[in-house]
């Protein structure tokens, strides 16, 4: 869905949440493959065992990828990605965990290197089906300003 929003229309605290996706263990091993990361935390599942996250996890990459993936329903013609910041994977994700993310508008800066452009802080937690935050980080938009527009 195409939303325009020029910098000045953006909302402090403004919230949106996305659908829900269920994690497979077919996730995790594409994953794998794509990513070259075959570390026994997501392949082997006797050795997690042993481990005291218990079972087979994924890779925060992917759970990124996904996490921030679900948030892309909408897009704005007039703002794009500048980067993340502030990544963190406070609890593991499992096959079978079922992840949705919150984003909420959480500052509107002026941008000191390009004076038509204002920056918009994008709060992105991602929750499992427990309601634990399996995912945060920072999403950094430079939105254009309605005068630069005109």
């Amino acid at each position: 869905m195409e939303r325009e929003q020029f910098f000045e229309d953006y909302v402090l605290g403004e919230a949106r949440q996305t659908f829900g996706r269920t994690i497979t263990e077919a996730d995790i091993v594409f994953h794998a493959g794509h990513s070259g990361d075959f570390f026994p935390h997501h392949m082997d599942a006797e050795w997690c065992r042993t481990q005291p996250f218990g079972a087979r996890i994924a890779h925060g990459t992917m759970t990124f990828a996904i996490g921030i993936g679900l948030t892309a329903t909408q897009i704005n013609p007039r703002a794009f990605t500048y980067g993340y910041e502030r990544l963190r994977f406070p609890t593991p994700v499992h096959a079978g965990d079922t992840i949705r993310t919150t984003v909420t508008i959480g500052a509107l800066d002026d941008d000191p290197k390009r004076p038509g452009y204002g920056r918009v802080t994008e709060i992105c937690e991602t929750k499992n089906q427990n309601g634990k935050t399996v995912m945060y980080c920072e999403h950094i938009l430079l939105a254009e300003r309605r005068e630069a527009a005109q």
